[in-house]
């Protein structure tokens, strides 16, 4: 769906007419997203400089809006001080921060001591556990700074989790993992979604992983909101055209799960 947001539903996470940006441009040009339900993932997809990640960091507070508002269950992030913001909402970014000569476990132990240091003590074995879960028990007791960039994003993921937000926001977190990895990271993350009521909203390249693995999408463009439904509703032909330029067709494969296939480039007389 694409019509205007209901400004009186508070369910869920809601963007609300959202401009924000860098020095005198605006990235985000009055965006408004339907309401992000809790246990359900959403992939969020857009062309190179469509606002997927200035919309990440401006709900992280890492960015000021110049307008507009983000509401949780009603509750204006955007208001927030840091701390506050951090018992709610926990950001991955694109390119992780360089790394600390710190072993993977105490990073982890770190991280779940972030947002609320007066916290009771933290589960050790849940560390584990996910770890286990993540496929990098092994690295254990490894230093962050002699791990791959896969392993290092897999870490990040750890210590986003741990922490257990209302609102998981994930800047590409398949891009330096493989096959094998992005479709593991992505079944756990929607079991994890499910498991604890998580919001979690995931910008994804691969439209294809979105189809199989999201149960939302939301599409921007130029820092508007072009579509917003289910993965299917919103991965259309006419969509791949105007949004991203290509001349595409969307496919069910001998399984019947739905695939995008690009044939061209869309032509625009010059």
């Amino acid at each position: 769906m694409t019509g205007p947001v209901d400004a009186k539903s508070h369910a869920g996470l809601t963007v609300q007419s959202l401009t924000a940006g860098y020095g005198g441009e605006d990235v985000l040009r009055g965006l408004s997203v339907p309401a992000l339900a809790a246990g359900e993932v959403t992939a969020l997809l857009g062309p190179n400089g469509s606002g997927k990640s200035t919309l990440l960091k401006t709900l992280a507070g890492l960015l000021r809006p110049r307008a507009g508002a983000a509401t949780l269950d009603g509750l204006d992030l955007t208001r927030l001080d840091h701390g506050e913001r951090a018992r709610h909402v926990v950001y991955l970014p694109q390119s992780l921060p360089a790394a600390v000569h710190l072993r993977v476990f105490e990073s982890v132990l770190v991280a779940a001591r972030a947002s609320d240091a007066a916290a009771p003590p933290v589960d050790l074995p849940a560390i584990d556990r996910l770890l286990a879960r993540l496929g990098i028990a092994h690295l254990a007791l490894h230093y962050l700074d002699a791990l791959s960039g896969g392993q290092k994003q897999l870490v990040g993921l750890a210590q986003a989790l741990i922490r257990h937000p209302r609102v998981l926001l994930l800047d590409e977190p398949l891009s330096a993992l493989d096959l094998n990895y992005q479709f593991h990271v992505m079944r756990l993350l929607r079991q994890e979604t499910r498991e604890h009521g998580l919001i979690s909203l995931i910008v994804l390249h691969d439209l294809n992983v979105a189809l199989q693995h999201a149960d939302q999408a939301v599409m921007i463009h130029a820092g508007r909101l072009h579509a917003a439904g289910s993965p299917a509703d919103v991965i259309t032909p006419q969509a791949l055209a105007a949004v991203y330029g290509v001349q595409a067709r969307v496919e069910a494969c001998s399984k019947g799960r739905r695939q995008v296939l690009i044939d061209g480039l869309e032509e625009h007389p010059g």
